[in-house]
């Protein structure tokens, strides 16, 4: 089963085969004008240039083509050549009707996909600014598994640079060492208590670093000794992440956001020499200034893209060479046919860099996609990247907490979830928290900026993720109350009448939605879907009977449809990273 447009492109694409042209031609997409038509086809404006044909007279040899089908209620020629087209009412029950897996197909691909979505530093504070690539990635890792592709997020953290350096110098200084190597981390209080520390110690250790440039150079003499294995700096090393893996975590597990992998740049640490060592072999990489670099630039490129440095002067490794030793992991281990990095649009020219060494050494083979896919930034009302109100960075943890405050205030002016216990209730508050903060963000098309704005967000109105929690709710209940009625409809006749109709056109829609996220690894697709059904549910909740529709086989008919709109909303609010609540 494929999506009703999908289906109509092959019969048309048939069609257009007849008149000797290519069957692409015949690609079927959802009108732009459902007043006229509910479905267009294109392909005559651009098959008259092959034809060497008026493109009306091209349309019209496909129309006569198709005129014998009886899926088709309307096939007409409209403007210049565009070839409008509705089904029939018989066509939609039976697509309904014979509906697997909401007409999604599972892709033949078997190969592995890595998605790279994390990139949290090892003992400092989750902020906002780790937001983007969590939900983005998270979702798109959920949409592909559900396509039937196989796979791995991972989580890749920061663990490895100066910064550990500093913070690692500030314990040994400080001759306070023992804090970490002696802590248990069996024990809860100990870590939260280390995390605290480490939220206050790393900011001292880097500002002191960054004014004063002997401690500076400490911290990079640090960082190679660590990469070295020295102790003890290794071992400090070894407990300050593992501590701050399990607050990672917990963050992560607050936001709803899943990882396979909770690998770093150290867990790749030991393919970096023998990687540099081949380059060398290869010719590729040479010594410039005390650095071992290799040369990215290419013959054609109209920007300057300056060397990869692979080791620094003084053996220290760059965040270009873990990623390419990474990348050498990934393909050793999983074989990868993708490697998709979600992450910060502003890291371009850095990922242009890596894939081009990663290419001109062969470490990837042709046919393996290398893919930054790069979003825009999270922005406060003043169009400026998102802040406290003290203008300082805002943790994660607090961002929830505060639009689980916001929703429990939505909650209660709205007068919604005001029958159901506490604990139920605090549990629907933080489900439309994390709609709203999930909803805002994968709604924009992932390059571009945004305005958080947690008012606006978290409104039961608009186009938020509170706004189609509750319309699934809404529908939920409408369910349960036909049970508690004790009416059975899961085996009723689909009956389509007019105003059934957009309906189950738009429940046809999904699997296109569905492929638009996939191929650009862009959940706001999925989201522009959900809204514009939620939207026609609740049009067509206010316009027609259901529960009391007098007529029993229209009112089960309308009953299942209403079942099937809110199995589809469930479903794809999960691949965007939500939990529908059970009532609100």
């Amino acid at each position: 089963m494929t999506s009703i447009a999908q289906d109509l492109s092959k019969i048309v694409g048939a069609a257009f085969e007849a008149q000797n042209l290519p069957a692409d031609l015949g690609l079927v997409r959802a009108s732009d004008r459902p007043d006229l038509a509910q479905f267009q086809c294109n392909g005559a404006m651009v098959a008259a240039k092959q034809a060497k044909k008026n493109p009306r007279e091209v349309a019209q040899s496909v129309v006569d083509a198709l005129s014998n089908n009886d899926i088709f209620s309307k096939i007409e020629i409209a403007g210049p050549g565009f070839i409008n087209l509705n089904v029939t009412d018989a066509y939609l029950k039976e697509y309904l009707t014979t509906l697997e897996n909401f007409g999604v197909e599972p892709t033949d691909e078997e190969r592995q996909v890595v998605l790279d979505y994390g990139g949290p530093n090892i003992a400092k504070a989750m902020h906002v600014g780790h937001l983007r690539a969590a939900i983005i990635g998270d979702s798109v890792r959920r949409i592909m598994s559900f396509k039937g592709y196989k796979t791995l997020g991972d989580v890749h953290m920061g663990d490895w640079g100066t910064h550990m350096g500093m913070l690692i110098g500030d314990y040994m200084r400080e001759d306070e060492q023992d804090i970490v190597l002696n802590a248990d981390l069996k024990d809860a209080a100990t870590v939260q208590s280390l995390m605290e520390d480490f939220a206050v110690r790393y900011p001292k250790a880097s500002g002191a670093a960054k004014a004063n440039s002997d401690l500076m150079q400490e911290a990079r003499d640090i960082t190679v000794k660590l990469q070295d294995k020295e102790e003890p700096y290794y071992s400090i090393w070894q407990k300050i992440r593992e501590v701050s893996v399990e607050g990672m975590k917990k963050t992560y597990e607050h936001l709803g956001v899943e990882f396979d992998l909770w690998k770093g740049e150290a867990d790749v640490h030991d393919y970096i020499d023998p990687m540099v060592d081949d380059l060398k072999a290869k010719n590729l990489a040479y010594i410039s200034e005390g650095a071992c670099v290799i040369d990215v630039a290419e013959d054609g490129d109209k920007k300057e893209l300056p060397p990869l440095i692979l080791k620094k002067s003084d053996g220290g490794v760059m965040y270009g060479t873990t990623d390419c030793a990474t990348i050498v992991e990934r393909v050793k281990l999983y074989n990868p046919v993708k490697i998709v990095y979600i992450v910060d649009q502003r890291q371009s020219l850095h990922f242009e860099q890596v894939f081009r060494a990663i290419r001109k050494a062969q470490i990837v083979s042709d046919n393996v996609e290398l893919t930054h896919a790069g979003f825009g930034t999270m922005n406060g009302k003043d169009g400026k990247p998102f802040k406290t109100r003290e203008g300082g960075v805002m943790r994660l943890e607090d961002l929830i907490s505060m639009a689980i405050e916001k929703a429990t205030a939505r909650l209660n002016d709205a007068n919604l979830a005001s029958e159901i216990d506490e604990a139920e209730r605090a549990d629907v508050a933080y489900k439309v928290a994390i709609a709203a903060i999930k909803f805002a963000d994968l709604q924009n098309q992932r390059q571009s900026d945004y305005i958080f704005d947690l008012d606006r967000l978290t409104s039961f109105e608009g186009k938020t993720g509170p706004y189609v929690l509750y319309q699934t709710v809404r529908i939920k209940s409408l369910l349960d109350k036909a049970k508690a009625q004790n009416i059975v409809f899961q085996d009723a006749d689909l009956i389509v009448k007019e105003e059934d109709r957009a309906l189950v056109l738009l429940l046809g829609q999904f699997p296109d939605a569905l492929t638009l996220a996939i191929g650009n690894y862009a959940p706001h697709h999925l989201c522009e879907y959900i809204f514009k059904l939620a939207q026609a549910f609740s049009s067509f909740y206010g316009n027609v009977h259901i529960l009391s529709e007098e007529n029993e086989a229209l009112r089960n008919s309308r009953l299942l449809l209403s079942q099937n709109v809110a199995a589809l909303m469930e479903q794809a609010l999960k691949l965007l990273g939500m939990t529908v609540p059970a009532r609100m």
